[in-house]
């Protein structure tokens, strides 16, 4: 063989091999996407009417903390972004860190939708976003008589 014949043996393939083009068989369509047509269709009132029963398996928690510098107040941020509800007693807490600590904290509370409100004499009770809080009463009361 000469090196021409080489290459067109290459390229294209001896008579006698060639490969005989067989169509595929056709294949089935996809079945195609059809939503599902409600038996009713339901007003707006209807659809607030309607109870669910939801079984909460969170527990609520409730720490307590009482720091008396203000490197404590990084631990508190944590229960509060973990959404916990502290109660925050600042009886042994220097003047200056009194007020830095309820500052940071009522900026973290605000940052996640909760809220801070004095309880008792140099006590807070900082609640996440998904807490109520019940006692408005009291706390005006508080305020009135002077102990916050």
């Amino acid at each position: 063989m000469n090196f021409i014949e080489t290459l067109k043996n290459y390229f294209l393939p001896p008579e006698g091999d060639e490969e005989v083009y067989q169509p595929e068989q056709a294949k089935p369509e996809a079945p195609t996407y059809q939503p599902p047509v409600p038996d009713s269709i339901e007003t707006p009132d209807e659809k607030r009417n309607k109870v669910v029963n939801i079984q909460a398996t969170a527990q609520l928690q409730v720490v307590l903390v009482k720091p008396e510098v203000f490197t404590d107040a990084k631990a508190i941020a944590d229960h509060l972004i973990a959404k916990k509800t502290v109660v925050l007693n600042l009886e042994t807490a220097s003047a200056e860190n009194k007020r830095r600590i309820i500052d940071f904290l009522v900026g973290v509370a605000y940052a996640n939708g909760g809220s801070l409100k004095p309880v008792a004499n140099l006590t807070y009770i900082i609640t996440p976003y998904n807490v109520g809080f019940q006692g408005e009463e009291l706390v005006g009361e508080l305020e009135n008589t002077g102990m916050i």
